[in-house]
């Protein structure tokens, strides 16, 4: 199934309460964007999915309980996650990167060479010489190469240049056709082209699920997101 389901999840992060009382479902085989403006928590919730921040309630991927276990451990159950940040080993090569990834022999470097081939030419360039773009491609390959039930992508696109926005979304749309994915994604044009499912945030707490079509409305994308135009 696949399913993850995240039900009254509270996260207090040095006496802030950050989380208060999320609840949504992401379902199996699909696209769930998570939005809200900057500073609400969506960050935060795939942290505490991850149990990076400890958090209290009910985190369960397929009925079975996430809250407790060691982050690694997460792992280990199928959730594979790329952060905002990318977080790549700057002084280590792409390919170093990706081994380290790797959680199995069978990693699935085709898959990986097949949606980024500029990583094969850059397999021995330190990762700390690449490009922004580049980077994250090696941040998202590491989490594809493994048999992931879930992928938790935290803002795949930010910071890049619109040639490498549309190859990050080129990707993402291929993986998207095999694999449950919660996205956390500024860039609505993305998210209106991948996301089956749209969870929007505020303060801490979810206040609209819905379809990707709510994003049309430019009335409700000022209101929900505090930008104007549904055509970003």
């Amino acid at each position: 199934m696949n399913t993850l389901e995240l039900n009254n999840v509270h996260v207090t992060i040095n006496g802030s309460h950050i989380l208060q009382g999320v609840h949504f479902e992401v379902p199996s085989n699909k696209v769930t964007a998570l939005l809200g403006r900057n500073g609400v928590g969506k960050t935060t919730t795939l942290k505490a999915i991850m149990g990076i921040h400890h958090g209290s309630g009910s985190i369960t991927l397929d009925g079975a309980q996430l809250i407790g276990q060691e982050t690694y451990q997460i792992a280990k159950n199928g959730i594979g996650y790329v952060p905002e940040d990318r977080e790549i080993f700057s002084s280590l090569t792409v390919k170093e990167n990706l081994a380290l990834a790797a959680r199995s022999e069978d990693a699935n470097y085709d898959l990986v060479y097949s949606l980024f081939p500029e990583l094969v030419s850059r397999a021995t360039q330190r990762a700390g010489t690449l490009s922004g773009g580049q980077q994250q491609m090696v941040a998202i390959a590491r989490a594809l190469l493994n048999k992931n039930k879930i992928l938790l992508i935290d803002e795949p696109t930010k910071g890049l240049a619109p040639k490498l926005v549309a190859e990050v979304a080129d990707a993402l749309s291929k993986v998207a056709i095999e694999t449950t994915m919660l996205l956390v994604e500024q860039n609505l044009a993305l998210v209106k082209r991948v996301a089956q499912n749209i969870i929007v945030m505020a303060q801490g707490k979810v206040i609209f699920q819905g379809g990707p079509e709510s994003l049309n409305d430019d009335e409700f994308v000022h209101s929900m997101l505090g930008v104007r135009g549904s055509h970003n």
